[in-house]
């Protein structure tokens, strides 16, 4: 629990509070919600912007697994809890996204030298910080937060990525 209040502390009222959503709506903040929620552990969703049948029975199920109130709508109190229980590097985060994962890597850059705000909301200029970081890495530079860019951002080496060729076979008597 120390770290969902450390997590709070550190992030702004906007970047852990989003809209009120109900059933059968249709936006790019339902698609945020289905990412929190696979992140969370709901991999049978699939990330739509749709609001169905199958996004409401895991908002129900999330809500019963943390002592809140279960009516099947993302409120104040379950928007907090999705983005401040969420383990940094269980999604991929892009641009507009808000929560303790962002918080987390922009804290993460601020290790690394960049000069940014700690607010968990991935705005433009993390996402600044976020390419030239890719780019100094020899990474695709397209501002996305993969697991890959975590490792790094964290100092740990990317194992079991590559292998090398031990050798190279050569027959010159055959031509193919």
């Amino acid at each position: 629990m120390e770290s969902h209040s450390r997590a709070e502390n550190t992030t702004t009222a906007a970047a852990i509070i989003g809209p009120t959503l109900h059933p059968w709506t249709i936006s790019s903040t339902v698609a945020e919600l289905q990412e929190l929620l696979i992140a969370h552990g709901f991999s049978k969703l699939r990330v739509d912007g749709n609001f169905g049948y199958l996004t409401e029975a895991a908002v129900k199920a999330f809500q019963r697994q943390h002592g809140l109130r279960i009516d099947g709508c993302v409120g104040p109190k379950t928007w907090r809890v999705l983005k401040t229980a969420i383990r940094p590097g269980s999604r991929l985060l892009r641009r507009g996204h808000t929560g303790a994962d962002v918080a987390e890597l922009q804290g993460l850059l601020r290790v690394n030298g960049y000069d940014i705000d700690r607010n968990g909301i991935f705005c433009p200029q993390t996402q600044a910080c976020i390419v030239d970081f890719q780019q100094q890495h020899k990474l695709k530079a397209e501002g996305v937060i993969d697991a890959v860019t975590w490792a790094l951002l964290r100092g740990k080496p990317l194992t079991g990525t590559r292998q090398k060729q031990r050798q190279w076979f050569w027959d010159n008597r055959k031509w193919w």
